[in-house]
């Protein structure tokens, strides 16, 4: 099985993580968002982002955090206070 490390942390398949997510219609909106690390069903041995039904590669782009502490540090600091 492929471990992902992003920002000096592991994911394996089953994991709950966090990532920021802007709404592709709305370029301003940022908000924090759930979602799984799993098994990428076309790709064996590789993991994906499972995010609002679909997935996503892992790649160095996708801003993931292992808590949802550490998503709302971070969108604090790019974004300002979450209201």
């Amino acid at each position: 099985m492929e471990v992902f490390e992003s920002h000096q942390e592991s994911f394996h398949a089953g994991d709950i993580v966090y990532v920021l997510y802007r709404n592709p219609h709305t370029y301003n909106v940022a908000n924090i968002q759930e979602a799984a690390i799993v098994n990428h069903p076309d790709r064996p041995g590789e993991l994906a982002l499972f995010l609002y039904e679909t997935f996503y590669p892992l790649d160095a782009d996708i801003a993931i955090y292992s808590s949802a502490d550490q998503a709302e540090a971070a969108y604090a600091y790019y974004y300002g206070t979450m209201e």
